[in-house]
């Protein structure tokens, strides 16, 4: 009896709203001809909404955003304007086609309909192993975490037939969803339906979805890109941009199923040129020009290198940039590189040589900008191979991670014989002051290392931290104390830097 009292008043309003809403379909109060004379001269109101993605089913935030436009036409309309409100549905772009692929992958993967892994495959299995010191001696009163790699490949991300299957599709209905112009057939009358009862006060016969499904609508665009492109407002050039070699065009931010918000990052590339002769698993290189590429994002820095890092069982390659030139890089970056013409067959990277890092390590290497005519690549244990190149330009002065790897080698001779690592690679360098910061001074890695009593390479949240403190002020407050722009503000300089070190 409570529950039943309890629900009157809101039984009673969808009763006033279903009745409402029955008047306003009969009467066609929202259909308003845009050349008509309003009743009084000058009151008219259009009102539009950003159209709302088809990849699923309207949200409680597409709500709460078009209430403000509803509020405001319906004011206007009581003041006797005339109101105009149309309503689209946006369908261009990738989301909706990586959304289909994905579901047909699991399709061709995991059956029609598909039977996933059960969730105890999924469970995130811990292993806990002794620590190792960077000499290679066992830590016994330290343990880290380690998960297992069936747990690893899981990472826990819902499927796309699962995401479908919330809402409330069956089994035959989700399958046709492989074909991404059925997402364009399906959710727009659905999401129609749901802003009906939402009461949004819009002449449905100015709706519309966009691409070539829509011919009138995709003419228009065209009409307007032509036109605008005539009168030179626009143009059609290269550019860095976020791009998807398996769709073949470039992702903008609203077209990613995922990554919205990420921007191309832009690097410096340093080629520090391998000195012959080569090692012979390299012998198939002798004869062109082979360099190390790293990428940074500190050329300002570079006056400071003492020498190169790689992963030493990091997988690497010597990749034909053109007729002449080799770079030693990562796959991920080769293909990085090859659609940035820096290929010679472009998009498609050549491999003419596989090495690990540790075919790398004790290579002798010239540096551009390098006080140092000779450095060497050595090894640093947090090198990140899907980040930049894989290959590091190393300045102990300024880089906390630099300084303590560089301390770790010259100081632990287990690690340097570990990584077949000879004391004169490392010995004759000394730390260069290129940069002063006012509140680190003119080595401001060593500084601030030891003021967070760091003292391995394998600290990895206080090296986290070192960074934090040296880098922006670095950038913001450091002034240069070596090279052409001695003197200089550091972020005045950086640019011209990395005009000459590119």
């Amino acid at each position: 009896m409570d529950g039943a009292k309890s629900t009157a008043r809101r039984d009673k309003l969808l009763e006033i709203e279903s009745y409402a809403q029955t008047l306003w379909e009969e009467g066609d109060v929202f259909k308003e001809e845009s050349f008509e004379k309003p009743p009084k001269l000058g009151e008219k109101f259009f009102g539009n909404f950003p159209y709302p993605y088809m990849n699923g089913l309207l949200h409680l935030g597409h709500a709460f955003s078009l209430s403000k436009l509803e509020f405001a036409a319906a004011y206007h309309r009581l003041r006797g304007a005339n109101v105009l409100l149309p309503f689209g549905f946006h369908c261009t772009g990738m989301p909706i086609k990586a959304s289909a692929d994905k579901l047909a992958r699991e399709i061709e993967r995991f059956g029609n309909p598909p039977v996933f892994p059960s969730k105890e495959d999924q469970i995130i299995n811990e292993v806990q192993e002794p620590v190792v010191d960077a000499s290679g001696k066992t830590e016994p009163e330290k343990f880290k975490s380690k998960k297992s790699k069936a747990a690893s490949k899981s990472g826990g991300e819902k499927y796309q037939w699962e995401i479908m299957k919330e809402y409330g599709l069956s089994d035959a209905e989700i399958s046709k969803f492989q074909d991404p112009s059925h997402w364009l057939i399906y959710f727009p009358p659905v999401a129609k339906e749901d802003l009906k009862a939402f009461g949004l006060g819009c002449d449905w016969r100015r709706s519309f979805i966009t691409t070539d499904m829509n011919p009138y609508y995709d003419s228009f665009v065209r009409w307007q890109i032509g036109k605008l492109k005539e009168m030179g407002k626009i143009v059609k050039d290269l550019r860095y941009a976020i791009y998807s070699p398996l769709d073949g065009q470039p992702c903008a931010d609203h077209d990613r199923a995922s990554g919205e918000g990420v921007l191309p990052q832009d690097y410096t590339l340093i080629k520090m040129e391998v000195v012959s002769p080569f090692p012979a698993k390299m012998g198939a290189l002798e004869g062109k020009r082979v360099f190390l590429a790293a990428a940074t994002l500190r050329p300002e820095t570079m006056y400071g290198q003492t020498n190169a890092w790689v992963l030493a069982e990091g997988k690497y390659g010597a990749y034909e940039i053109n007729e002449t030139d080799v770079f030693i890089v990562t796959e991920r970056a080769a293909l990085n590189l090859a659609y940035q013409n820096l290929s010679r067959v472009p998009e498609k990277p050549t491999c003419l040589v596989e090495l690990i890092g540790q075919d790398l390590i004790g290579l002798p290497l010239r540096s551009p900008l390098s006080f140092n005519e000779i450095i060497f690549t050595l090894p640093m244990m947090n090198v990140l191979t899907d980040k930049g190149t894989g290959i590091v330009t190393s300045v102990p002065s300024d880089s906390p991670d630099d300084y303590m790897t560089m301390n770790d080698l010259k100081t632990k001779i287990a690690l340097r014989d570990k990584f077949g690592v000879k004391a004169e690679w490392i010995m004759p360098f000394e730390f260069v002051p290129i940069i002063n910061i006012p509140e680190f001074g003119d080595k401001s890695a060593e500084k601030v290392c030891m003021d967070l009593k760091i003292k391995s390479q394998n600290e990895k949240e206080k090296l986290a931290e070192a960074k934090r403190l040296t880098y922006l002020k670095g950038f913001t407050e450091g002034t240069m104390l070596a090279g052409e722009f001695t003197g200089m503000r550091v972020q005045d300089a950086k640019p011209l830097i990395r005009s000459q070190a590119s």
